[in-house]
């Protein structure tokens, strides 16, 4: 089974930056798709971002294109996101997923993915 670590979280104020990473234990995660989420306080889990194995392939959510940037480097079994221009709004706690099934295709929904890590804060202060 794919194990997954999320990291990079932290506390930031409203404009600044966060990097987050989404460690892999398997070499395996190279062949799946991946995904990040994110949920905030008295709110549903939403779909932020995913990438294709390959890396071809990209989709954010409309509240976070052209100021989040998905990324993997398959060698190092590890996904990024890369958060800039960060608003309070931002605030959850943010997930990675890995889909297996359909590791060619983006996919939004979260019974797609078959594995996800623990989560890491994002806090974003004004």
């Amino acid at each position: 089974q794919v194990q997954l670590v999320e990291s990079g979280g932290g506390l930031v104020q409203a404009g600044g930056s966060l990097r987050l990473s989404c460690a892999a234990s398997e070499r395996t995660l190279a062949t799946y798709a991946m995904g990040w989420f994110r949920q905030a306080p008295g709110k549903e889990r939403e779909f932020v971002a995913a990438i294709t194995w390959g890396g071809s392939t990209t989709y954010y959510a409309d509240s976070v294109k052209g100021r989040f940037t998905i990324s993997r480097d398959n060698a190092k079994n590890t996904v990024y996101l890369q958060m800039n221009s960060l608003k309070p709004e931002d605030t959850a706690v943010y997930y990675c997923a890995a889909n297996g099934a359909q590791r060619s295709k983006i996919r939004v929904e979260i019974p797609a993915y078959d594995y996800w890590g623990q989560g890491t804060q994002v806090t974003v202060s004004s």
